[in-house]
């Protein structure tokens, strides 16, 4: 059976060149880097080299990139790492934490959300912002939530679900105006976008490598020289004392390869991917009746496009693709059992019925023109067959 993957988002394959670059130090190039005799340095200089390539698709310095196991740590330790700095020690008391504020949004990933709503528990504010139903912020709210114990900005700069695009320099020169920390999630963004940490006046910024061809489990966080951020883990001086542990040798390596085809071919992927996905999305909405498509009206991803197709369970509609070959995702999570809409969506104003009846397609840098023909054969099919099965669908269409 002819499988087609469209699901990138979620997660991407090892590029082949990536594996080879990784290959020699889980063999024969396998010393600690942190050790001084020759085998060891070598090892440090493969760790350097892929810091300059992380730090130079961002537009930071090398210095400022510290590894990590993945984008969920590299935003707990910027926004933990923030909030504790801010204290004279540490302390769980109310009248301590309840002094500091932090802003974020209400359609940011469960790493950034999660990790704000157990600070809440422990006494610091958040503040949540809404979005419209593009899945944009207002930078006036932004401003008007300023507050004198605003200690950090959280903003993702490309929403995983829509892969709309939030205006980070607008939001940097808020940021920078009322001297407040500023740190993006860029996990979605690094690789098919453009970063300037400069001209977004970013002091963090997360990114994970398994979004951008490199392998699971390897990260980075780009801290500005001068942030004060408070280190959550505490071992030997690795990483300038800000990431303990013996580093991943291979991992980091592979992510540096990642990061230096990604910024060597960012143009030539956001073109190809960018009219693949127009494509899937355009063939959509002519071939399945009232389908929308969620977010499609701000500046997005390139390989990005979520859809809603009322009169369907979009669970139901995921197993009836996967079934037929065809993978991509739903954006909702499974909860005591029971599907819940997900958040993203009803925060833009999606009832959860509709919410429920969106998918998610995202499409990667080997995706064909014959796997999009692939999908647009599939899915109207698979609509139209849970529609008929569906009386309320059918009540409705009954009824116009």
């Amino acid at each position: 059976m002819k499988r087609v993957y469209l699901d990138f988002n979620a997660t991407t394959p090892v590029e082949p060149t990536v594996l080879d670059a990784m290959l020699p130090y889980f063999s024969t190039e396998f010393a600690n880097a942190a050790s001084i005799h020759t085998p060891g340095q070598k090892a440090r200089a493969a760790v350097e080299t892929a810091r300059e390539q992380v730090a130079a698709l961002i537009g930071a310095r090398p210095q400022e990139i510290v590894f990590t196991s993945g984008g969920t740590e590299s935003d707990n330790h910027a926004i933990f790492g923030i909030v504790s700095s801010s204290f004279t020690s540490f302390t769980s008391s109310t009248s301590s934490t309840s002094s500091r504020h932090i802003i974020t949004t209400a359609i940011e990933h469960e790493a950034v959300l999660n990790a704000c709503q157990a600070l809440e528990k422990e006494g610091v504010r958040v503040t949540y912002l809404s979005t419209d139903r593009e899945g944009q912020i207002d930078l006036e709210e932004l401003r008007r939530a300023i507050r004198p114990e605003t200690v950090l900005i959280t903003i993702m700069h490309a929403n995983n679900e829509l892969g709309t695009v939030q205006p980070l320099e607008e939001i940097g020169r808020i940021a920078a105006e009322a001297d407040v920390y500023f740190h993006t999630d860029a996990v979605q963004s690094a690789g098919k976008i453009p970063i300037d940490i400069n001209a977004f006046r970013l002091d963090l910024l997360s990114l994970s490598g398994h979004k951008i061809y490199a392998p699971k489990g390897i990260g980075a966080l780009y801290v500005r020289g001068g942030t004060r951020l408070r280190q959550l883990l505490y071992g030997g001086h690795h990483q300038r004392g800000f990431r303990p542990g013996t580093e991943n040798v291979a991992g980091i390596v592979g992510l540096g390869k990642a990061a230096e085809i990604s910024r060597n071919s960012l143009a030539e992927d956001a073109q190809r991917v960018s009219a693949l996905r127009d494509k899937l999305q355009q063939g959509l909405l002519h071939r399945v009746p009232q389908s929308r498509v969620n977010g499609g009206a701000a500046p997005r991803t390139p390989n990005t496009t979520n859809l809603v197709f009322p009169g369907v369970e979009g669970e139901a509609l995921l197993i009836a693709l996967d079934l037929k070959g065809l993978a991509c995702s739903t954006g909702a999570a499974c909860s005591s059992g029971a599907v819940e809409p997900s958040h993203v969506l009803t925060a833009i104003g999606l009832p959860p019925e509709e919410a429920r009846a969106s998918l998610r397609f995202s499409v990667g840098r080997h995706t064909a023109s014959a796997d999009i023909d692939f999908a647009l054969n599939v899915v109207p099919a698979a609509v139209a067959q849970l529609r008929e099965l569906s009386p309320t669908y059918q009540k409705a269409v009954a009824h116009e």
